[in-house]
């Protein structure tokens, strides 16, 4: 591809020597587990298209459906095969785009000297439709299942190579872990591109708040949303799925700058067809995607996160996805990388811009070279673009109808939007773990002010979101005060996300209230200006002290310090007897949740990635579970 490194001229830093520290453990750590993948990986290679290695009647059925030249290609038993798997639906405005995409890549795999078919579809639900519902509690769930969807479309050895097109919340990271069980094929990750911006964001909070206070109409509150979510493409605030798309560019699973051009533009399409072409190359060159997902990879994904306040939901994905690679990431390395990793952007709900706007301001490019230039990404990686993370300091650019890529800008052109490392919005990427009496959990400082970083509040415990937002609306909650809100975690129900209490939140807190939320569910990138202690772990439902936790307890949670605690004596809160718990199968039934109750009983914790996998008796690279908790 005509994507060659940059030569900026900058003189290369060392690495820094946190990031140095933290990749050094992570591979001590991961020795025995990488080895055993890798060793799997280098197992299922093959000399020639894989599907040489068929039966003539296995053969026969895999281009029984094929017509003209495929057909000649896939008998032919010469040129590579490529998997399309893609989590197309027009329900989901991010995905619709993705409709189109599998006749422009025949054609650029066929160009470029391979048979490309669609090898299956995977699921992809809507966290925002969903979104207060009993369909909620399927979605991290439904990561899982996608991952074995994906799983299930290579597995007819088949394929040289593997397409994987999806865009939100639970379907990248879903598509990643299935694909790396196959880590011996390359796979280039294909985006769909951010919807138009529409309303601000911060308008759209506004609206919210005074639903939440009975002063808006519903009437009102539609039109606020449908001028936010108003047509095809990802949803423009800083959630999982733009975080989605940021880290694995900056993971080396996109073509640099393909994260954000918008969909039904010629750029979008040039740079899909360029994936399709590029897949076809790197089977001969022999790229595997278990060699793009390092230990040094991951830890370039956690840093692009922290420098952009992304989603929290990544420190469950990327601690799986890693996992599936064989890599153990623990919340302890994001700790540790988030100290020294500057905060660079300010995107909603970090600020009021949304991703267009920190695309246009220099985007992921100059973002890659800031951090490059401080020594805080790894350069020496192996990318689906070639050797080199420099590659990824250049734009996609169409020069009279032909893609080529050029220097991205060296400077931000918004600085209200992107700074350099020299300029930070804060010295630190606002992600911190807090500890304590009730176990771990992770929070996002980013968009918190210093002064709401440490609350001493009593505690209000509910069991259900409907319960907090009756007791909200009742006046019961206008105090200081840490909302406890238990039995939210994976094994409890699923682990939805908690969007719901944010605008109700945010109106005590802007009374002028001590505020913060304590729960072991998820609140995603959309916690905001709320302190929020989430993915507490051990969770409620599994004996976590969060489940012993009274109305009226004295809570402290200090980002600052680093604390989660009740000041309860530990004999006493030990002694207490749980008084709710999560709900029964009878109660968790409906809206398909009953298809999922083997795994709600077999997933793991938060801290482990919420993953089922590893909890199956042995996990899939022969570690016992539990054995690096």
């Amino acid at each position: 591809m005509n994507a060659p490194a940059s030569t900026s001229g900058t003189a290369r830093p060392d690495l820094h020597p946190v990031v140095a520290e933290v990749t050094e453990r992570i591979v001590a750590r991961s020795a025995r587990t990488r080895s055993t993948y890798l060793d799997r990986v280098a197992g299922a290679r093959s000399e020639g298209p894989v599907r040489a290695g068929l039966p003539c009647s296995n053969l026969a059925h895999g281009f029984a459906a094929c017509a003209g030249p495929d057909r000649t290609a896939v008998r032919g038993l010469s040129k590579p095969g490529i998997a399309i798997v893609s989590a197309y639906n027009d329900l989901l405005s991010a995905h619709q785009p993705l409709h189109e995409y599998p006749e422009w890549i025949r054609d650029a795999v066929r160009e470029a000297g391979g048979v490309a078919q669609f090898a299956g579809g995977v699921p992809a639900m809507c966290d925002g439709i969903t979104q207060g519902r009993p369909g909620m509690e399927l979605s991290l769930f439904s990561r899982e299942v996608i991952a074995m969807a994906t799983g299930i479309a290579l597995s007819h050895q088949m394929f040289d190579g593997a397409l994987l097109l999806g865009v939100c919340d639970k379907i990248v990271p879903g598509l990643l872990v299935g694909a790396l069980s196959f880590g011996h094929l390359p796979a280039i990750l294909v985006p769909a591109g951010p919807m138009p911006s529409g309303l601000p964001n911060r308008e759209k909070s506004r609206v919210r708040q005074l639903f939440a206070e009975g002063r808006a109409s519903r009437e009102e509150l539609l039109d606020a949303e449908a001028a936010s979510y108003h047509s095809p493409g990802t949803c423009t605030f800083y959630g999982t799925a733009n975080s989605n798309q940021l880290v694995v560019e900056v993971m080396g699973l996109h073509l640099p700058g393909a994260s954000f051009v918008p969909p039904g533009t010629p750029l979008r399409r040039a740079l899909t067809e360029e994936a399709g072409r590029r897949v076809v190359a790197l089977a001969a060159e022999g790229t595997s995607i278990a060699h793009v997902v390092d230990e040094r990879a991951i830890v370039n994904g956690v840093v692009a996160l922290l420098a952009t306040g992304g989603s929290t939901n990544h420190t469950m994905h990327l601690v799986a996805v890693a996992s599936a690679a064989g890599i153990r990431l623990t919340w302890d390395d994001f700790d540790d990388l988030s100290a020294v990793v500057p905060l660079l952007s300010r995107i909603y709900p970090n600020g009021g811009a949304d991703i267009n706007h920190f695309h246009a301001a220099g985007g992921v490019q100059f973002l890659v070279g800031e951090l490059l230039d401080a020594g805080l990404l790894h350069p020496d990686v192996h990318t689906v673009a070639g050797p080199g993370l420099d590659r990824y300091r250049r734009e996609p650019v169409l020069d009279e109808g032909r893609l080529v890529w050029r220097d991205g800008p060296r400077h931000s052109l918004d600085t209200d939007v992107l700074r350099g490392v020299a300029d930070p919005f804060a010295p630190d990427g606002g992600l911190r773990v807090v500890r304590g009496n009730l176990g771990r959990a992770v929070i996002k400082v980013s968009a918190v002010a210093p002064e709401h970083r440490s609350v001493l509040a009593p505690a209000r415990v509910f069991t259900r979101q409907e319960d907090f937002t009756a007791a909200f609306r009742a006046g019961e909650l206008d105090s200081d005060v840490v909302v406890v809100l238990r039995n939210q975690g994976p094994r409890a129900n699923g682990m939805p996300e908690l969007h719901g209490l944010t605008p109700a939140l945010g109106v005590l807190m802007d009374r002028g209230h001590r505020v913060a939320l304590v729960t072991d569910g998820r609140m995603s990138g959309a916690s905001g200006k709320v302190p929020a202690a989430i993915h507490v772990s051990p969770e409620a439902a599994a004996g976590g002290p969060l489940a012993r936790v009274q109305d009226g307890d004295l809570i402290r949670l200090d980002a600052e310090r680093g604390s989660l605690e009740v000041l309860v004596p530990d004999a006493e809160l030990a002694a207490r007897e749980t008084v709710d718990g999560p709900p029964s199968a009878a109660e968790w039934a409906g809206t398909g949740r009953e298809l999922f109750a083997a795994l709600r009983a077999a997933v793991g914790p938060a801290e482990e990635g919420a993953s089922v996998f590893g909890r199956l008796g042995l996990d899939h690279v022969g570690e016992p579970v539990g054995s690096w908790a």
